[in-house]
């Protein structure tokens, strides 16, 4: 397959300041972006810098987000895996898919973002055909994830960790879990979502125990209800 159609063409730029993480995972985030700024001290000191890193937890948390926000405060590209393109029925077939990205990744000295990584890291089945198949991709994966370059970046992300074969857990050298955002961090990203709009279009009620992706959409049905009344009332006076 066409290699740019194994690759999700997406050009957003996203601040580490539009991510919206608890101080823990904040520090580890931090953490990561100076160790690539200093590789080069830190090298010379025989000091290994983290580039294999797993996101995981709780589905609109800001894995994605944060992919990207890692990347553009890196001042490096992102190649994103569409995965939907990747896997094949034939096992090798997806194979040679994931090395033709992992290759150019590592040429390029990007990040590399797979997301639901667990659809072509599952732990292997009961299944006799399934485990050969599944062990086929897996060594690929895990080879292919060993000899990635250090001055590149991989991270992947799941909803589903429990679900990845141990063997490939074992390759991510920092992991970080993404946790359903609490009261006080959903005010701050609230605050922060409704404040190009009118201040009348600012007071809406807020839901909670929701994750980011749930109270954005929620904040911008309010927001879109209420503009479109005050359109309507101004043209019927009109």
């Amino acid at each position: 397959m066409e290699l740019f159609n194994l690759i999700i063409n997406d050009k957003e730029i996203v601040s580490l300041d539009d991510v919206f993480l608890n101080e823990y995972n904040q520090k580890q985030i931090q953490q990561l972006v100076k160790e690539h700024k200093y590789v080069d001290a830190l090298t010379k000191y025989g000091l290994p810098v983290n580039n294999k890193i797993l996101l995981e937890g709780n589905s609109g948390c800001g894995k994605t987000t944060t992919a990207k926000a890692i990347a553009n405060a890196l001042g490096k590209p992102i190649l994103s895996l569409n995965l939907s393109n990747i896997v094949c029925s034939r096992i090798g077939e997806t194979s040679q898919n994931i090395k033709q990205v992992f290759d150019k990744a590592g040429r390029e000295k990007t990040v590399l973002f797979l997301d639901e990584f667990d659809q072509i890291g599952k732990a292997r089945g009961n299944d006799d055909n399934d485990v050969g198949e599944m062990r086929r991709l897996v060594n690929t994966i895990i080879q292919l994830i060993d000899y990635f370059p250090k001055n590149a970046l991989l991270i992947c992300a799941t909803n589903h960790p429990e679900i990845i074969d141990i063997a490939l857990m074992r390759r991510f050298q920092l992991r970080i879990n993404f946790e359903m955002p609490s009261a006080t961090i959903l005010d701050t990203y609230y605050d922060k979502l409704l404040a190009s709009f009118p201040i009348e279009m600012q007071n809406i009620e807020r839901k909670y125990a929701i994750s980011f992706a749930e109270a954005r959409d929620y904040a911008f049905t309010i927001v879109k209800a209420a503009l479109i009344e005050k359109l309507e009332k101004e043209e019927s006076f009109e």
